[in-house]
């Protein structure tokens, strides 16, 4: 795949552009593809990552996946996950989701644990997969493990390896109970701190729906892509919400005013742009909403005390 560019800076170039899917999750491994896939049902499968094919594969790159996966890994790597990096040196945990850019980067030759990869339609009318923290935006994706841990995650990777492998009838419901057996043993060893206690109010799913519109407005998969709502009252027309109705609720709920937020997450993408992106300044600005590459300039130097430009180079 790689020989039908010129060079890497191309295959990143157009590897930003567009999601990666299931279909080419598989051919880039050299993998037979399940017929699930081609019959478009939902999907679940897992990957012993020490027997993966990964000599044939292009690296991770950073961006944007259309499925979920759950990672158990030990050796020495990198993750960069939105705008953070994690330097992992023994048995990692980690969970990503559509909504959120990542790569990860081997630091050593000898890699080994669990890959876990489904769709969220494998999942419909089924739980509420999206809701739990370890897949939120503002979540915290990785998490290291002891050795009384990792044979308690361990064991649930085996046990899905093994359903795979039968003909029983149910065998899908078995797997995606077991899915959330890893993710409820995950949050009982770890307890997010950045958990927000909902109320069932007005304003939590106010907040809730407000949270979820502003991260739709980064799902850029090129650099013609635009963030078209900026405003508080923006948001609040799409919400069919009164302006200040909305920002006391996300103010009550998230004790952030609705600006901040929206700056916050402009940084944030800004700063993943910047690093992960072959685009150049001004078309940054252009996709993210700025008027001018010099309205972006003063926005981002507010922040980072840096231009957008000494930021990349760093």
């Amino acid at each position: 795949m790689a020989s039908t560019f010129t060079n890497l800076w191309d295959y990143l170039s157009f590897i930003m552009t567009k999601l990666q899917t299931l279909e080419e999750f598989y051919s880039e491994r050299s993998l037979p593809k399940p017929a699930d896939l081609v019959r478009g049902k939902g999907h679940l499968n897992v990957f012993r990552i020490e027997e993966q094919n990964a000599d044939q594969a292009l690296p991770v790159v950073f961006n944007r996946k259309d499925y979920f996966k759950i990672c158990l890994t030990k050796g020495k790597s990198r993750i960069y996950y939105a705008d953070r990096s994690f330097e992992i040196n023994d048995y990692t945990l980690l969970f990503a989701n559509p909504l959120i850019s990542y790569n990860w980067e081997a630091l050593e030759s000898e890699q080994k644990g669990f890959s876990c990869i489904f769709s969220e339609s494998f999942f419909t009318n089924y739980g509420r997969l999206k809701e739990y923290p370890v897949f939120k935006s503002g979540g915290f994706p990785v998490y290291e493990l002891n050795s009384t841990e990792v044979c308690t995650i361990s064991s649930i990777f085996k046990q899905m390896i093994e359903e795979l492998d039968t003909d029983f009838e149910f065998k899908d419901d078995v797997l995606k109970n077991l899915v959330f057996q890893l993710i409820h043993s995950t949050l009982k060893m770890r307890p997010s701190e950045s958990i927000i206690q909902e109320k069932q109010n007005a304003s939590s799913r106010i907040a809730t729906l407000f949270i979820e519109l502003l991260e739709k407005q980064f799902l850029i998969e090129g650099n013609d892509d635009r963030v078209q709502i900026r405003s508080p009252s923006d948001f609040a027309n799409q919400l069919a919400v009164h302006v200040n109705h909305l920002n006391k609720s996300v103010k009550d709920v998230m004790q952030s005013t609705t600006s901040e937020l929206i700056m916050q997450r402009l940084f944030k993408e800004a700063k993943i742009l910047l690093k992960h992106s072959p685009w150049n300044v001004s078309e940054i600005a252009y996709t993210l909403g700025f008027e001018s590459p010099t309205h972006f300039n003063t926005f981002f130097k507010k922040y980072a005390s840096l231009t957008p430009s000494q930021f990349r180079g760093n």
